[in-house]
């Protein structure tokens, strides 16, 4: 229906379109141009279930998230199947029965494998973008046949750390070896074995990304934080932070930040938080004042409290 464009009495095109009373008013002469609009668009209100079924107009979206990506129909449980009498209820359990063995062994094998994944990425906090691009690595890596010869958890968390790397959230190997039970060695592998077979090109981890996480548990302050930023900023550009860890990169930053801003802590505890070791941190620390003349900013900090 197209709406009209001036007032016929006036020629006015200052026109007020109210869409509660489905009329068009001239604001000019006050003319109701129009009283029985007639409205397009989706009616939300459902009074019963089945006014909602009648006037819903598309269903949930597609997710990889789902074995059959949210496409699929499931024969009812017993919950849903008590008006039936004893023999169609008993049709229905075996018609359930017939659909889980009718599937093939790829669907069986997400089923599990998309389970486990939810229970990772709900262990490691992850956002659902990353739990959707993980499941479509893991659906790719199944369709390709890459799970064969491997076990299905490994492959679940190679899938989960490709995906966090993919969305830039910082989750280190250690972390997924701790939720998938796998251990991190593996990990690795399947990781770099699945990203090499399916062409994904992952960019290398950027330190800055763990620095808010780690000064978090450290319980550092903001001014620690943006000091430990600009070290890492110094570093990159004196090609310090390649060829190494960006954990322990990062940690080490933080480690120096805090020296500078009086917030001290040990070795030991950046070690704990970051999951490296303590000679890890030391020798990134000593590249750190060495190259960046940090000792100075150090110093200064040191006088200040004797004073």
């Amino acid at each position: 229906m197209s709406y009209v464009k001036k007032c016929p009495e006036c020629g006015s095109i200052n026109l007020f379109f109210n869409k509660d009373k489905g009329e068009i008013i001239c604001k000019d002469c006050g003319l109701v141009i129009e009283d029985k609009m007639v409205d397009f668009t989706q009616e939300w209100r459902e009074f019963d279930s089945e006014d909602g079924e009648k006037r819903r107009r598309t269903g949930a979206p597609m997710t990889y998230t789902q074995f059959d990506q949210g496409m699929g129909t499931d024969i009812g449980r017993k919950s849903e199947l008590y008006g039936l009498g004893g023999k169609d209820r008993n049709k229905f359990f075996r018609l359930r029965k017939w659909q889980y063995r009718i599937s093939t062994a790829i669907e069986r094998n997400l089923k599990l494998a998309l389970a486990e994944m939810k229970r990772v990425a709900s262990y490691l906090k992850l956002p659902k973008s990353v739990e959707e691009e993980s499941a479509r690595i893991y659906t790719l890596a199944v369709q390709k046949g890459l799970v064969r010869g491997r076990s299905m958890e490994s492959v679940v968390a190679g899938a989960l750390y490709a995906a966090c790397r993919r969305h830039e959230v910082p989750r280190t190997l250690d972390e997924l070896s701790e939720a998938s039970g796998i251990e991190k060695k593996e990990i690795g592998r399947t990781y770099r074995f699945v990203t090499r077979e399916l062409g994904i090109t992952i960019l290398p981890s950027n330190p800055a990304d763990y620095i808010a996480r780690f000064a978090s548990s450290l319980k550092l302050s903001a001014d620690t934080q943006t000091k430990a930023i600009e070290i890492l900023d110094k570093a990159q550009r004196a090609e310090l932070t390649s060829g190494r860890g960006p954990t322990g990169i990062a940690a080490a930053s933080l480690y120096v930040s805090a020296l500078i801003h009086g917030e001290k802590r040990t070795q030991r505890e950046v070690a704990d938080v970051a999951g490296v070791t303590e000679v890890t941190i030391r020798n990134r620390y000593k590249e750190l004042l060495d190259k960046l003349n940090l000792e100075k900013d150090i110093k200064k900090i040191k006088k200040r409290k004797k004073k």
